[in-house]
């Protein structure tokens, strides 16, 4: 399956596309770097998030992160998320909830180009880029629904603020 296809498929579905929908697409779609030349914008102070398509649906990011950057720690209340690396290698983070109610680290996996991870709803973690030889990091994000707001947490704070509001740049 290719990018456009990918699409065609997610475009079918109004209402959340279930979790192992998403993952099944991403694991089968061939999908480089070229293919989303138009979504390769970095920022210097925070990963950045490129909108890819805005579907019916859902919404596919191309997520741009330069060395050292990681998103915070979160969930993705309401949303399912799947996440293919086009370019590089990613560190995903689970986390999980401890007796006295702060979160802390279960897994952290390497996954590397072509690897595919999801989420969704109260799971937690977070995506790094901590490659060696200041590599950058490209991965596809696909939010079913959009995500509108998510769950933010801390390993030294039990409370969890909540973020309602993402920078996305448009480049169609």
């Amino acid at each position: 399956m290719n990018l456009q296809q990918l699409l065609d498929t997610l475009d079918q579905y109004e209402t959340r596309i279930p979790l192992d929908v998403l993952e099944d697409a991403l694991n089968r779609v061939e999908i480089t770097c070229d293919c989303v030349k138009d979504q390769l914008i970095f920022d210097e102070g925070f990963y950045q998030r490129n909108l890819l398509h805005d579907g019916p649906a859902y919404q596919a990011l191309v997520i741009c992160w330069l060395n050292g950057q990681r998103s915070l720690i979160h969930d993705h209340v309401g949303s399912s998320c799947g996440v293919k690396v086009l370019r590089g290698t990613a560190t995903e983070t689970v986390f999980d909830w401890s007796d006295n109610r702060m979160i802390y680290p279960t897994r952290t996996s390497m996954l590397n180009e072509g690897c595919v991870c999801a989420a969704q709803d109260m799971d937690i973690h977070q995506i790094s880029n901590l490659q060696a030889d200041n590599r950058d990091l490209v991965t596809l994000h696909i939010y079913s629904p959009r995500l509108v707001k998510m769950g933010v947490y801390s390993l030294t704070d039990s409370k969890v603020t909540r973020q309602d509001e993402y920078k996305i740049a448009s480049n169609a």
